[in-house]
């Protein structure tokens, strides 16, 4: 395996650099920690005493038959841990459990040559073999676990997994041989008798201890960015066999020093055992055991495989009035769950999609408050309303009212049927009113859902529906009354925000446009009063349109007059241009009217561009907008000197216009209430 591949930054450590800071879960606080660290020094402790005092103390007891079942026991249940681990391995195609699982598997089979090799149950006498075998399969373990502790990025527990029958079937020749050395009398030195103080590995030990302790110390880091409890068994037992290699390296066969390296190794296995046998009770199967050991990038899939089993079951539960069939049968089979673990599952399921069908009707809810917007008729509105609502209610339908009467699919509800508001309940639906002023307007039947809350939802749904169905009603008749009183601008205006009706105003840059009849004097004198209407209404019905489709604002009739603003209230681009556009086009609308009836008086326009203070003038009882300045004024005498049927604009306007506006200049004309002249032009188009 590449040396690259186990120290280059790997992929598990960079996603969990990544993740939340560590921090010290119950297993790992400080006195808990202390308290660890002392079961696993008193070991050490003890060995140095019954060492210290080997005469005393380091007595010597010798049970053959009680040392073989020993050895026997113990190397069953870590056989059984390491083949439990080694499947869960396969499951989840995990190099780490692979290495931990052989850990176990190499561990369990040397102590089993060292229990057969035990004397007088193959070999009359004791050997090489039943010295050696337990701190030989130790070391080889050591090597396992402190490869396993390493950080494998993708490459390396690729290597690693694809090295596995190599390395089971290694260790399986090993362990052939080591046994067939060690137990077959006379074939290898192994079965041959020890020194009186028995072997060693010559300090090879040592090393082991190393490996050990490296890789409990990178156990620990990863049990404190990713705490579980199998990590810290596995510590433990990283940290016991450790100790175990040094209390071997006694070599006081037999002695209590000697016993206390076999009870070392007891506890290792025994302890990761018990704490399977924990979370087993706890999970209720052996699927998961180990999965907080694995590689990072297997704890994702592992993550993402369950969110993906989540996901599909709250689709069956939301298909579950279809088909009839339970969730955890439809799922348990697919995931390998319990019966017990389909049904917490189940519990868990039911319960995410009741929270999701509540939260999108609560956002429903919500968008189609935002639908009563000023300017949406009630079609349009119940149309968006309830291309938003079915996609969290479902089939939802509505209908207003038509001739007292509204019809959904078969059935006909009138006022009757919803007593004191009291909604109608059908089969698999409700049927709310949707009223108005008290009144019924329609009716929305809505699907209850699966929820406790689907009930009190669609009440909610049509009481929203009812308050935004009035709206609109309210809106569209304030429009009209405002519309025919003033510029659709500041209806809106109003509309919106009330407040834009407070006193007050602010200097902007406009364009003025007034306008009058020259003429209408002397045509008033001679006409009937019925007449003078008329043609008033004849020139006003041409003219408004023009300058509202100019972007214009009309503030004022004043007889036969009108003001018109450009850039307020609302901002315009290109102002000037917009009341050109709009004066030359009122002239040509009221010569075609003037042309159709003798006699009739003429337009006469004035233009000006400058600042004026633009807001509410009046009263807190009666007000207007309306525009005042320099500005407006000039614009009203530049009109006053205009021939009829022409447009006059002052300097500052054509400056706006620019080249395309065709004029003639009238030179520097004297106007009322101005110190200085202002230079004017007619108007005659715009290229």
């Amino acid at each position: 395996m590449p040396a690259n591949d186990l120290t280059s930054a790997s992929t598990e450590e960079t996603e969990e650099r990544a993740g939340p800071s560590p921090y010290l879960p119950p297993a790992t606080q400080p006195v808990r920690a202390v308290v660890w660290a002392i079961h696993l020094v008193l070991p050490l402790l003890g060995l140095w005493l019954l060492l210290a005092n080997h005469e005393n103390l380091n007595i010597k007891w010798q049970d053959n038959p009680t040392h073989f079942w020993l050895i026997i026991g113990v190397a069953g249940i870590n056989l059984a841990l390491g083949v439990m681990i080694s499947q869960a391995s396969a499951r989840r195609a995990d190099a780490r459990l692979l290495l931990v699982s052989l850990v176990f598997l190499s561990s369990a089979g040397f102590f089993l040559m060292h229990g057969l090799a035990t004397p007088q149950i193959i070999l009359e006498k004791g050997s090489y073999g039943f010295d050696l075998s337990q701190p030989f399969g130790l070391l080889v373990a050591s090597v396992f676990a402190f490869v396993s502790a390493l950080p494998l990025n993708e490459r390396a527990a690729g290597a690693v997994l694809r090295s596995q029958i190599w390395l089971r079937g290694g260790l399986v020749l090993l362990l052939a041989g080591w046994g067939a050395a060690s137990l077959v009398p006379g074939l290898t030195p192994l079965s041959g008798r020890p020194p009186e103080h028995g072997a060693g590995l010559g300090g090879f030990e040592l090393a082991g201890v190393v490996l050990y302790g490296l890789a409990a110390a990178m156990m620990f880091q990863l049990h404190r960015r990713r705490p579980a409890a199998m990590l810290i068994s596995l510590i433990t037992a990283y940290a016991l066999l450790a100790e175990a290699m040094i209390a071997a390296m006694s070599r006081h066969n037999w002695h209590l020093s000697w016993w206390l390296w076999h009870l070392l190794l007891t506890m290792a296995f025994v302890f990761v055992a018990y704490s399977a046998y924990l979370q087993f009770r706890r999970e209720g199967t052996s699927a998961g055991l180990f999965d907080s050991v694995a590689l990072s990038a297997t704890v994702q899939r592992i993550r993402a495989e369950y969110e993906d089993a989540l996901e599909e079951l709250v689709g069956h539960l939301r298909r579950r009035a279809e088909t009839r069939v339970p969730v955890a049968t439809r799922l348990a089979g697919k995931f390998g769950l319990t019966e017990k673990q389909a049904a917490v599952l189940d519990q868990a399921g039911e319960a995410l999609a009741n929270e999701r069908e509540l939260s999108e009707r609560l956002a429903a809810l919500v968008d189609t408050g935002n639908q009563a917007r000023v300017g949406l008729s009630e079609r349009e509105l119940l149309a968006r309303s309830l291309e938003r609502v079915r996609q969290a209610y479902g089939d939802v339908r509505i209908e207003l009212v038509s001739d007292g009467r509204v019809t959904l699919g078969s059935r006909v509800y009138q006022q009757r049927h919803f007593a004191e508001n009291e909604p109608v309940r059908l089969e698999t639906t409700v049927v709310h009113p949707l009223t108005v002023k008290g009144r019924l307007a329609g009716a929305i039947e809505v699907p209850v859902g699966g929820t406790p809350q689907g009930e009190a939802l669609a009440a909610t749904l049509a009481s929203q529906l009812s308050i935004s169905l009035e709206n609109a009603r309210l809106y569209r008749e304030l429009s009209t009354l405002f519309r025919q009183y003033m510029s659709p601008d500041v209806a809106n205006s109003l509309l919106a925000d009330p407040q834009t009706a407070a006193l007050g105003g602010k200097l902007v840059e406009l364009t003025a446009l007034f306008a009058d009849l020259k003429g209408f004097t002397s045509f008033s004198e001679r006409a009937a009063p019925g007449e003078i209407v008329e043609m008033l209404n004849r020139y006003h019905t041409a003219a408004v349109p023009v300058i509202l489709g100019n972007g214009g604002t009309i503030v004022q009739f004043v007889g036969d007059a009108l003001l018109a603003l450009f850039n307020a209230p609302a901002p315009q681009q290109g102002h000037a241009a917009a009341a050109a556009r709009a004066a030359l086009a009122m002239q040509e609308a009221a010569e075609k009217i003037a042309a159709g009836t003798p006699g009739y008086p003429r337009f006469r326009i004035g233009i000006n561009t400058g600042l004026a203070l633009v807001g509410n003038i009046g009263s807190p009882e009666l007000r207007g907008f309306n525009a005042m300045g320099d500005c407006v004024n000039v614009a009203a005498r530049l009109e006053g000197i205009a021939e009829p049927g022409t447009v006059v604009i002052g300097q500052s306007t054509l400056d706006q216009i620019g080249p395309r506006a065709r004029v003639r200049s009238l030179g520097e004309l004297n106007l009322k209430g101005k110190e200085q002249p202002v230079h004017a032009y007619v108007l005659s188009g715009l290229s």
